[in-house]
């Protein structure tokens, strides 16, 4: 699950969110790490502009900080950045604090990357947005040398050249998972052939299955290799009958009826699922967090 409270747009902040803080985040993260949760996800933006503060907020905790800290209050579940915008920063700085939160979680980072949608932040940090795609694709590349096993990582690109600088520590992992974010032809692509996986940003069910068939297509054409994780944003979910106004688009309902409306992601051709619960409190979150863990995830 996205993390609430850490990103605060109003296409999916809950009212409460508002008012909540770093205990709540606390909370929530041990309440998915107890009922089995895979991961725990969180945003990245550096600053928001005005023209877009109203819809988005400018409540955007930084991935790096935020991940660190429930490091350290979870055991189990993953740390994923959904989606870290790394063209904004240079691959050695991008790798210097992923492959820390890396080893100081034992191992437990998912890097999910993303190519950004602001103008005014890219302008801001000077970097050119109108090249935002091309430099995700040797930023990936990159990425791959410095969160390698080397501790001398080595790359030499167009926009990035660097060897013989060590450093530790090294990740956990013998290879760091990255998945690319994005639905756009250019982000499916990039996901085939670069990424460990695909974290869809919002696609309906009934657009996945042609996702996916490209995902493949594409892989398969370039003669790519190795395991490929998909992923899928569901529907809002209640598990559960509401007393309230949850909204004509969320999934409710009992554990098998939730469980046989989820199982068609599935079906698809999808191998993660990410979820979020409506609710009006953190209580009802974690609530919510416990039942699904317990009730409906044993169906899938």
């Amino acid at each position: 699950m996205q993390l609430p409270v850490q990103s605060q747009s109003t296409l999916y902040a809950e009212p409460w969110e508002a008012e909540a803080g770093p205990e709540d985040l606390l909370h929530i993260a041990r309440a998915a790490d107890r009922s089995g949760f895979a991961y725990l996800a969180s945003c990245d933006h550096v600053g928001i502009p005005r023209r877009l503060a109203a819809a988005m907020s400018t409540i955007w905790y930084d991935p790096v900080a935020t991940l660190s800290f429930l490091a350290a209050a979870t055991e189990r579940v993953r740390l994923l950045s959904h989606v870290a915008i790394v063209g904004l920063r240079h691959p050695l700085l991008t790798a210097k604090q992923y492959a820390t939160l890396d080893h100081l979680s034992g191992g437990r980072l998912v890097l999910g990357v993303g190519a950004g949608h602001v103008q005014e932040e890219f302008e801001a940090l000077g970097v050119d947005f109108r090249q935002r795609g091309a430099v995700l694709d040797e930023s990936l590349d990159a990425l791959r040398a410095a969160l390698g096993p080397e501790e001398f990582p080595e790359h030499h690109g167009k926009l990035y050249d660097f060897e013989g600088l060590g450093q530790r520590p090294r990740p956990a992992q013998d290879r760091v998972p990255l998945w690319v974010g994005g639905s756009s032809p250019a982000a499916v692509r990039r996901a085939a052939l670069k990424g460990d996986g695909w974290l869809p940003q919002g696609d309906p069910r009934d657009r996945l299955p042609a996702q996916i068939a490209r995902i493949r297509e594409l892989r398969k054409r370039a003669g790519v290799q190795g395991p490929f994780t998909v992923g899928a944003i569901t529907e809002p979910l209640y598990v559960g009958e509401p007393g309230w106004d949850v909204g004509r688009r969320t999934l409710t309902g009992g554990s098998e009826e939730l469980a046989e409306s989820l199982r068609a992601y599935r079906a698809m051709g999808v191998h993660q699922i990410q979820v979020r619960f409506r609710s009006r409190s953190r209580t009802e979150l974690t609530d919510q967090i416990a039942a699904f863990g317990a009730e409906v995830a044993p169906h899938l």
